[in-house]
């Protein structure tokens, strides 16, 4: 039986977006380790057949020493368990593991899943960022790139020389994520946001649309689904004192909104490699109004499935959303009928499986 073992930096990341690799791996007999922090999904995994191995790891620490304690701990994994394949994702599992792979002649596929602010802006981190993927990704048997942004970036700065595919980011379930009915305009209509309320992926933009819009079209309801970190705890209480938004927090399972709502506006800058929020609310059937950023533009076909618009401005989104509601019943539903056949044809998670299939 071989081994194959998973390495990511949560839990969901692994359930919600490679569940179904997962699943493929194990009825092909293979023998499927998974190393991550512990998290409320991984339950759900050992009871498929997952073997658990815990990990402790900083997400969002950029300094590379305070990392020793992960490396070490990578070390060890990988010398008692002795993978024949190790698939890893996210930044920093990918240059630790992917280093450590290369050294120890571990077969690994690394999977691109977006660059990350220290990797896509220019400064002295980027720089130390990019030698470190280099070293990362020099053994590799392949790289998985989820956008042609990202691909084109690691051309460009000569990071990588091998064997290379560009796949549809991690695809949509579009079982899980099927067709709903298009709902009635009688109680209004409704936007959603589902992301971590941050900067980075247009929260303020959003409020900004949201208060504008109510002002001209009261019944307008704008809905705002995800953790937020802190920052603007008090920011959306007070647009929901004022009846702007409805905050709804973490939300284990969108579709719960998604089935109510009429369009989907994620107007992220964030670099990230696909919008997974794009593509399940274009394959539940949903317009969508996102920025004109690698990773969200690929997955609107603008005016056909939804619309686009220049990244960080605000007006432009305001103007996108007027567009929106001056369109007919029957547009709208058009609009998302198209979004769910563009989701079928192209990003159907079943595409990125067979990639790693064929390359396991």
């Amino acid at each position: 039986m071989k081994k194959v073992l998973f390495m990511v930096n949560r839990d969901f990341v692994l359930y919600n977006f490679r569940i179904e690799l997962v699943e493929a791996l194990l009825e092909e007999n293979y023998e499927v380790y998974i190393c991550l922090p512990p998290g409320e999904k991984v339950e759900q995994m050992k009871k498929m057949g997952c073997k658990f191995i815990p990990v402790t790891i900083d997400k969002r620490g950029t300094n590379p020493f305070r990392d020793v304690k992960l490396v070490k701990e990578y070390k060890k994994i990988f010398r008692k368990i002795q993978p024949d394949m190790i698939l890893m994702y996210t930044t920093k599992v990918n240059i630790y593991a992917g280093i450590l792979a290369g050294k120890m002649k571990i077969p690994y596929l690394m999977n691109i899943s977006g660059l990350g602010t220290a990797v896509e802006y220019e400064s002295l981190l980027q720089k130390f960022m990019i030698f470190l993927y280099k070293m990362a990704a020099k053994k590799a048997q392949c790289l998985f790139f989820q956008n042609k942004e990202n691909q084109e970036f690691f051309h460009k700065h000569k990071m990588f020389q091998g064997k290379e595919v560009l796949l549809p980011g991690s695809g949509v379930n579009i079982k899980r994520f099927s067709l709903m009915e298009y709902p009635k305009e009688t109680d209004g209509i409704h936007f959603l946001f589902i992301a971590r309320v941050i900067k980075e992926k247009g929260i303020e933009e959003y409020l900004a649309a949201a208060k504008t819009i109510k002002a001209e079209y009261p019944s307008a309801f704008f809905h705002v689904l995800g953790p937020c970190d802190g920052e603007y705890e008090d920011i959306l209480k007070e647009y929901e004192e004022r009846n702007i938004i409805q905050y709804h927090g973490m939300v284990q399972d969108t579709r719960e909104y998604l089935v109510k709502s009429h369009c989907t506006i994620h107007p992220t800058f964030y670099p990230e490699g696909m919008s997974n929020v794009c593509l399940e609310s274009a394959a539940c059937g949903r317009p969508v109004i996102t920025t004109d950023r690698s990773g969200c533009r690929e997955t609107v076909e603008d005016g056909v499935t939804g619309y686009v618009f220049p990244q960080r401005d605000t007006e432009a989104l305001i103007g996108k959303v007027r567009e929106f509601l001056k369109l007919s019943y029957e547009e709208k539903k058009k609009m998302g009928l198209a979004g769910r056949e563009k989701m079928v044809a192209e990003f159907d998670r079943g595409i990125v499986v067979e990639e790693y299939r064929k390359l396991m």
